[in-house]
């Protein structure tokens, strides 16, 4: 009788492990949510202080196309927190990347130039081109 009822709460104890276990890669759509709430933060922190002199403008490279390059350039107030910026944005260009190479995404493989110069304009960064 204890084998049977040891073998029962191991019968038990097995389905309650493989009824838990779930594949736990995420699908396309929640990569693809995490970019976008990652890009979200991203804008956030770069519209989060304004500029008040054209020295204060920079760009960064963002994005990560597949044929290899960034999708845009992001202009910001040095006003903000840079390395912060700077962390978010390698951690979402290599995400991206990522998420790329996983679902086989395609694009066109025109490059994308950076800005030729950057202007605080009404307390705004704008990119020149």
């Amino acid at each position: 009788m204890k084998v049977f009822k040891h073998i029962i709460k191991t019968i038990v104890f097995m389905a309650i492990v493989f009824s838990c276990s779930k594949n736990s890669e995420p699908s396309q759509e929640e990569e693809k949510l995490e970019l976008l709430n990652l890009k979200n933060e991203i804008e956030q922190i770069i519209n989060s202080e304004d500029c008040s002199e054209t020295t204060t403008c920079e760009f960064i490279a963002f994005g990560s196309k597949p044929c290899g390059g960034a999708w845009s350039y992001l202009v910001y107030s040095s006003n903000i927190n840079v390395a912060l910026l700077k962390e978010k944005v390698n951690f979402y260009n290599k995400l991206e990347n990522e998420y790329n190479i996983k679902w086989n995404i395609i694009s066109d493989c025109m490059a994308v130039s950076p800005p030729s110069n950057v202007e605080c304009i009404n307390g705004k960064c704008i990119a020149i081109f």
